[in-house]
């Protein structure tokens, strides 16, 4: 089992930034790529970051240049970065891990105001 916990949402306004954080805990010395994924109001969940253990990201387009995923092994974190945030960017925040089977933490809003 792993237990992912997420933290640092809140309200911003348009153009600011936010940190994400992720605490893991439980079995994850097997587990190679984690990251975020996000879900606005009546839509359905959506892939935003992944990080793998060697360090190679990929990011949604919508947040390309605009995001930045890092992680700390030594501390078992995950971070997201975010500036120059939109309305758009406006929903609930969960950590993942990548594989089978996937692991989400409980979210954390993030709200944009215009």
């Amino acid at each position: 089992q792993v237990q992912l916990v997420e933290s640092g949402g809140g309200l911003v306004q348009a153009g600011g930034s936010l940190r994400l954080s992720c605490a893991a805990s439980g079995i994850i010395s097997s587990i190679n790529a984690m990251g975020w994924y996000r879900q606005a109001p009546g839509k359905q969940r959506e892939f935003v970051a992944v990080i793998t253990r060697g360090g190679a990201m990929n990011y949604a387009d919508s947040v390309k240049g605009r995001f930045t995923i890092s992680r700390d092994d030594a501390k078992n974190m995950v971070y997201l970065q975010m500036k120059g945030l939109k309305s758009e960017d406006t929903a609930v925040y969960y950590c993942a891990t990548f594989g089978d089977p996937t692991y989400f933490g409980q979210g954390t809003q993030v709200t944009v105001s215009s």
